[in-house]
């Protein structure tokens, strides 16, 4: 089964969010069928709420918003934001500085596309995005798009 992951500046704009819409409905008209999505920032904050707007209506897709650190509150089951969560087995033993980037890399690990939006040639999404294209997965930037 395909899967895709995300990866995006933290300042990637709003107007970008009916693009995306379109582009994992594609995607998911070819066959992906599985979704890994981060935690921080406006793109990773996007993607995720596409992806619970599109669950809702298409239940033959399955996402996870992957969590770099567990939530400090016990009582975050109860955040709707919540439901779709995961915590990679191994990321408790990553020193809490490492672990966004290990947490990347398993995303990276399991997927084949990478939706992202990338314009600068620096950060992690940069960086990640790179890694990506090393690896032979499909890259498609929404920045190289608009």
């Amino acid at each position: 089964m395909a899967a895709c992951t995300f990866f995006g500046h933290s300042d990637s704009p709003l107007n970008i969010r009916p693009q995306l819409k379109r582009l994992v409905l594609s995607l998911i008209e070819s066959g992906v069928r599985e979704f890994y999505v981060g935690d921080k920032g406006n793109f990773d904050l996007m993607a995720a709420s596409v992806l619970r707007e599109i669950y809702r209506e298409n239940h033959s897709i399955s996402y996870s918003v992957v969590l770099s650190y567990l939530p400090a509150k016990p009582d975050y089951l109860q955040n709707s934001d919540y439901i779709e969560t995961m915590y990679p087995e191994g990321l408790e033993k990553v020193p809490l500085r490492y672990a966004i980037v290990w947490r990347n890399k398993w995303m990276l690990q399991k997927c084949d596309y990478v939706i992202c939006y990338v314009k600068y040639t620096w950060g992690g999404a940069y960086k990640f995005v790179e890694l990506a294209k090393k690896k032979g997965k499909k890259v498609i930037n929404l920045a190289e798009q608009i």
